[in-house]
């Protein structure tokens, strides 16, 4: 959902043009299912890391355009809020030292980005899932970023909704209970989200291993415990970001059986194209620009999928050469907390989702959906300490599945891809001393408050403080 659009007002002509369009779309994305005809220059990595702007008191500054213009980087782009923007990296072949190259991307781009952020009266930036200091009073559409897109999008839930306000319950250490008249909540969450390109032939295996592999990277990255003042989840994005844009398919719009925003509905059985034919027929049209542009170029198919958010979205692109390619976007893990942290992460994801992919038996042929998806929610809940059934059937930690059955694999999967011994061990060190830790970026903020109370400014003060040493958060004292 990354273009702009041109305005925000539509009429039912314009749903009618772009529903036919997106028909005709998809039954072309069909045909090119049909004729395999998606590239074979995989697997290649990529990243984005959305991030937060703040000012002197630790509370959200929305002054992203500002910050934008003078960064002047087409790799950093704006967020549904002024006090969020998007770090984004060129995308790299996923071999040899793939990972340092993220790296130093990523870390070339956040050094320049607080740069360019402290000559605008002082403004920070911090990386991480939901920022401690935020208000309810913060998430207001005069703070929504200067984008029609945005402004379309929260016309259009609304209109879904039946102008009924969003509802946000939340049980954790706390509870949680607001009304929210607008999408404003979902600017609440950043994330760190992993594209991998895949070839036609194992999409399905990546896709449905994603899938798989949602609990555990929740797990060992959560990073956003608290929320409004109150500690919650774990990982709080992850029922934020679900009830933030609470609506559902056809049927019912508003109280559907499927979600604009949720773990999926299934595995993929023969093909991604699964996931676009239930875009088409479950889904209403959000945003229904007219593009000009030609048919194989699936704007609408692609602008229709940017509006429906699976913790593992489907994604079509297309290389420099015009070839259409197949991406999955791993939506789960938080931004933060440092850039090391980050790239570890992603290290760990890479590596687990290579391994299960190549595994003899598929992965979703050793676990049901059902449970995959109540491992997710349970990690989300209860990070390291939630209870986890894994493929062998066995239920226990997280942690200790993480420690002794799932670095290791993870190790494995990057040595099938080629990734650099040096690389594979950098990074995965840092997954394995932040679980043996037990020192996840959640856990250090529920210590921290712990040890110093309820302050949520002082807490911000303190993570960003530590967050500019750039030592991994399992290496952070309270």
């Amino acid at each position: 959902m990354g273009d702009e659009i041109s305005h925000s007002q539509f009429e039912q002509a314009d749903f009618d043009a772009f529903r036919e369009r997106l028909a005709s779309e998809t039954a072309l994305l069909g045909q090119w299912f049909e004729e395999q005809a998606f590239s074979t220059r995989v697997p290649v990595s990529g990243l984005e890391l959305e991030a937060w702007l703040i000012d002197s008191q630790a509370r959200p500054a929305s002054v992203n355009q500002d910050f934008l213009d003078a960064m002047g980087d087409p790799l950093v782009v704006p967020e549904l809020a002024q006090f969020n923007v998007e770090l984004n990296v060129h995308p790299q072949p996923l071999r040899d030292h793939a990972l340092s190259r993220l790296h130093r991307q990523l870390d070339e781009t956040w050094h320049e980005s607080e740069h360019v952020a402290a000559g605008i009266g002082g403004t920070r930036l911090v990386m991480v899932g939901i920022l401690p200091s935020v208000r309810q009073q913060d998430l207001t559409l005069d703070n929504m970023s200067k984008l029609e897109r945005y402004r379309a999008l929260n016309e259009q839930v609304l209109r879904l909704r039946e102008g009924k306000p969003l509802m946000l319950d939340i049980h954790g250490r706390e509870h949680l209970n607001i009304v929210h008249k607008d999408v404003m909540l979902e600017s609440a969450t950043t994330s760190l989200q992993l594209h991998l390109k895949v070839s036609q032939k194992l999409a399905v295996r990546y896709y449905n291993a994603a899938q798989i592999l949602s609990a555990p990277l929740v797990a060992a990255s959560a990073n956003s415990p608290c929320l409004f003042g109150k500690q919650l989840w774990e990982e709080t994005r992850i029922p934020l970001f679900e009830q933030s844009v609470e609506v559902g398919g056809f049927a019912g719009a508003s109280r559907g059986p499927v979600r604009r925003v949720s773990f999926g509905t299934g595995y993929a059985k023969e093909s991604l194209f699964e996931c676009f034919v239930e875009n088409e027929q479950h889904f209403p049209v959000l945003l229904p620009m007219q593009y000009g542009d030609p048919e194989a170029e699936l704007r609408h198919l692609r602008l229709h999928n940017g509006t429906i958010w699976r913790w593992n979205r489907p994604l079509i692109g297309f290389d420099d050469d015009g070839t259409p390619h197949l991406r999955i976007e791993q939506r789960v893990m938080p931004a933060g907390p440092t850039v090391i942290d980050s790239i570890a992460n992603a290290a760990f994801y890479f590596g687990l989702v290579e391994a299960l992919v190549q595994g003899e038996i598929p992965a979703e042929n050793q676990l049901p959906f059902a449970t995959a998806r109540d491992n997710f929610y349970a990690a989300a809940r209860d990070g390291l300490d939630a209870q986890i059934t894994w493929l062998d059937g066995r239920k226990g930690p997280a942690q200790s599945l993480l420690l002794d059955k799932l670095v290791p694999l993870a190790g494995y999967g990057l040595g099938l891809l080629g990734i650099d011994e040096t690389d594979r061990e950098n990074y995965l060190s840092v997954i394995r001393q932040r679980v043996s830790n037990a020192c996840t970026g959640a856990s250090w903020q529920r210590a921290w408050l712990a040890r110093h109370g309820n302050d949520m400014q002082a807490l911000t003060n303190a993570y960003y403080d530590r967050q500019r040493s750039g030592e991994p958060v399992h290496g952070w004292d309270t």
